[in-house]
């Protein structure tokens, strides 16, 4: 660990949340890169109010149950009368095998990094900063789906929630409940500056901001993207970049 940075997939990633990271200096990303990784990004200038080619997916108001459309209240009431959604202690996570759903939930999209999302998986769930949610059904308290969001300064980055699969049945509308539950928790209830569930993604395997951007108005806060490459990382780019 370096300047808060984390190796990720074999790069270099900011660990806080992205309102806090800053424009590296070439010292700085040269001493990463002495210590393996391909490259370093670094994002910075978060949430500048010019159009950029990166960005990540927030919302930093909350929006009352009364003041949403009827059909999405609809959803997240019928949600909220089916299942809890709180806030508990990891061991919760370990003793309903999360990690055994979360590779059934991943399954379901056909993805074919699984290895890097557990591993993403296992991260958080260790991490000091992290925090918990579960989704019980009302009638059988059976364990539905969770959570774990990382929390730092006064923000919250959503990275890994899963509904177990025979819960996400349209009609259950489980996340509906899971992603206003938090929301209002965040924004409405502690007053954080900003949710957000991550950077922009190439793969969007599951749809999942889209999903939000629709139904829960998240929006992007636009950043400056630099990626600084292994010496000879960045000649084959170079030369692969034409093709």
């Amino acid at each position: 660990m370096m300047h808060g940075y984390y190796l990720y997939r074999n790069a270099w990633r900011f660990e806080g949340l992205p309102h806090m990271e800053k424009k590296l200096d070439e010292k700085q990303w040269h001493n990463l890169l002495k210590k393996g990784g391909l490259f370093v990004r670094n994002t910075y200038d978060f949430d500048c109010k010019e159009e950029t080619c990166f960005w990540y997916l927030i919302k930093d108001s909350f929006t009352p149950l009364e003041e949403l459309p009827s059909k999405k209240r609809l959803k997240i009431k019928n949600a909220l009368s089916l299942f809890d959604f709180q806030l508990v202690d990891k061991k919760v996570l370990y003793d309903n095998d999360s990690v055994k759903h979360y590779e059934e939930s991943l399954a379901l999209y056909h993805e074919k990094d699984k290895d890097g999302f557990l591993a993403d998986f296992n991260y958080y769930l260790k991490q000091e900063n992290s925090e918990f949610w579960a989704c019980f059904e009302k009638e059988t308290h059976d364990f539905a789906g969770f959570a774990i969001n990382y929390v730092s300064d006064n923000a919250c980055d959503y990275k890994i929630t899963c509904i177990l699969p025979r819960y996400q049945a349209n009609a259950l509308h489980t996340y509906y409940g899971l992603f206003h539950a938090m929301n209002e928790h965040y924004l409405g209830k502690k007053h954080f500056r900003y949710v957000t569930d991550g950077s922009r993604t190439i793969t969007e395997h599951s749809g999942i901001q889209d999903y939000l951007t629709q139904n829960f108005n998240f929006r992007k806060a636009y950043c400056r993207l630099e990626i600084h490459y292994q010496w000879w990382m960045k000649i084959a780019v170079n030369l692969l970049y034409p093709f």
